[in-house]
């Protein structure tokens, strides 16, 4: 077991054994149905383990001018990129980075697509099933009133020059959430599969969870291709690769009794440093603490930033919370470190691997210098 101690706090520390674990069950999706699987740089932008994610993968997506780059520097091919919007300034960019672009309507292809056809760019349309089995509305990209994707009696038939279908409703889901889903693909864009290459599934296929069923996606996923075998199939899942691999280490700081609640005070940040925490919002678990149960100590951890939100709870431990004590939060490497802050100036955690040597490896520490040029 890692000592959490040797390492810097805050720290962000993923572990390669726990990504190897879950690179095997993408290969053995992608190797079982002919599905390309590509990993989405939103969840997870760590470029130090992109070797190995490109070992057990078919390429990259991106959604943005700078992640396109960084895919074609770092990750060594052209991307899948799919954006809301594409402007003047970034699109020279993402011509140059992508060998697939997705528009979001049809005002954006229109405006941006004959520049991606000359390019040799394979095109596609975003659409929108009004399907989707997310219940937090945050997540929800298939409302009625969303302004992703393209309504199905916009589309009679596909614009010349569109060569594929995408379309993104999950988030952490299951198979069942995807076969219901492609249910209300078909019905509403059934009609445009014939004219088309290829279909992306976009992310949110959770497949590396404990409780997901890869063989139910495996099937769900063999049966489309039965019924459009002339379709390439496309995957980009993102907190897929990423799940369980790795921690976000702190240190209590101080601990406030305030109302008759318990609060530890750590040097990180709910806020700055773990946001789906509270956009989900979710509780992530802790090394070493529980919920609690009747007649024990809550505690709450509350994070080091001036928003008064910055704080979660609560949790119970078999040892009461001193000063100076590690706190140890789980699965803090997706959607983390791709959406942090230096609100406030606080302190970033830094950046290490756990080899599979046993080795701890701190790869980047942040400082002063960082913040200050992100500022004018």
């Amino acid at each position: 077991m890692i000592d959490f101690l040797t390492l810097p706090s805050p720290c962000y520390i993923l572990d390669e054994q726990s990504l190897l674990r879950n690179m095997a069950v993408i290969d053995k999706v992608r190797h079982a149905t002919g599905a390309e699987i590509i990993v989405a740089l939103k969840a997870c932008a760590m470029w130090r383990i992109f070797p190995t994610l490109r070992e057990h993968s078919d390429g990259a997506t991106a959604s943005s001018a700078a992640e396109a780059r960084l895919v074609l520097e770092e990750y060594g091919c052209k991307t899948h990129t799919y954006a809301p919007v594409y402007t003047d300034a970034d699109f020279p960019e993402i011509l140059r980075c992508s060998d697939h672009i997705t528009f979001n309507s049809l005002n954006q292809w229109q405006r941006f697509g004959a520049r991606a056809r000359a390019a040799g760019v394979s095109c596609g349309l975003r659409v929108n099933p009004l399907y989707s089995t997310v219940e937090t509305d945050l997540y929800n990209p298939a409302a009625p009133d969303s302004r992703l994707g393209i309504h199905a009696e916009e589309l009679p038939a596909l614009p010349d020059g569109i060569e594929g279908i995408h379309f993104h409703t999950l988030c952490e889901s299951r198979p069942d959430d995807l076969e219901a889903t492609l249910t209300a693909f078909e019905q509403r864009f059934g009609h445009l599969l014939p004219q088309a290459k290829w279909v992306n599934m976009g992310g949110g296929h959770l497949m590396t969870a404990e409780d997901y069923d890869e063989n139910r996606l495996i099937d769900i996923l063999r049966g489309f291709r039965q019924r459009w075998p002339h379709l390439r199939v496309i995957l980009e899942p993102g907190s897929a690769f990423t799940w369980r691999t790795g921690w976000l280490t702190s240190t209590i700081q101080d601990i406030v009794h305030n109302g008759g609640v318990h609060t530890a005070m750590l040097d990180v940040s709910f806020a700055c440093h773990m946001p789906d925490t509270l956009e989900m919002p979710y509780k992530p678990a802790i090394i070493g603490a529980h919920d609690p149960r009747e007649g024990e100590t809550r505690w709450r951890m509350g994070g080091n930033c001036c928003l008064a939100g910055d704080y979660k709870g609560d949790w119970a431990f078999d040892r009461e919370p001193q000063i100076g004590d590690r706190i140890v939060f789980e699965d803090m490497i997706h959607y983390t470190m791709v959406k942090t802050t230096m609100f406030n100036g606080v302190s970033h955690p830094s950046i290490a691997i756990l080899h599979t040597d046993g080795r701890c490896e701190v790869v980047r520490r942040f400082g002063y210098e960082d913040f200050r040029n992100r500022m004018s």
